[in-house]
């Protein structure tokens, strides 16, 4: 397998960590998306979306989106489970890992994308042609990732992780999510959100969240 990987970007990482996880390592590929390489055509010959992370499979078979990746690699290495272990479980982690997706991370991206100055013609990802950022769009994804914060400080009151007491795939999103909300979209998490910072304390502590 090959990896076509960035380390600047909150996605690659969430696949990153699920391979740490799981022991898995393969071939990566460094891409920088500042400097536009996801868009060279050496990298759309690829990936014609233009999009990290994208894994490269032995026979060919390109796969990307992170959770399509990250299920592939549950297929294949089902040891840790990550993604659930009945049905009821593998539906409330899939759940979860959406909210945070849609809540959080896709809520920071919003923040960050339309003000970055590197991304000024670039509003949308990947290979999507020159689209202009929208400044004013800033302000609604901080107050989104504020809206993140206080949800999920209230679930976490009642569960050690994200989607219950078993570590999952939601808490990997989820960690990618706040990381990349406190850093690249410069919104803290508010100190009296004291269960995110257990919660983070705890999973910012596991080795694969350095992968």
């Amino acid at each position: 397998m090959k990896l076509y990987d960035s380390k600047l970007a909150p996605n690659p990482r969430r696949v990153r960590m699920f391979m740490a996880e799981k022991g898995v390592t393969c071939e990566t590929v460094p891409v920088d998306i500042i400097k536009g390489e996801n868009l060279d055509a050496a990298f759309l010959a690829v990936n014609p979306r233009g999009l990290v992370p994208t894994l490269v499979l032995d026979d060919g078979t390109v796969l990307d989106e992170s959770v399509a990746i990250c299920r592939y690699l549950e297929e294949i290495h089902p040891e840790p489970p990550l993604l659930g272990t009945d049905a009821v479980s593998k539906a409330q982690v899939e759940a979860r890992q959406r909210h945070m997706e849609f809540d959080g991370l896709l809520a920071a991206a919003e923040a960050f994308r339309n003000s970055f100055p590197g991304f000024k013609h670039r509003g949308l990802t990947g290979n999507a042609g020159p689209i202009d950022a929208i400044p004013a769009l800033v302000e609604r994804g901080k107050a989104s990732v504020s809206r993140f914060y206080a949800k999920l400080d209230a679930d976490l009151a009642n569960s050690r992780f994200v989607a219950g007491d078993t570590f999952s795939i939601a808490d990997i999103t989820a960690l990618c999510s706040v990381d990349f909300a406190t850093g690249a979209a410069r919104v803290a998490v508010p100190d009296e959100c004291a269960n995110i910072k257990r919660w983070h304390g705890e999973v910012a502590a596991r080795p694969s969240a350095a992968a």
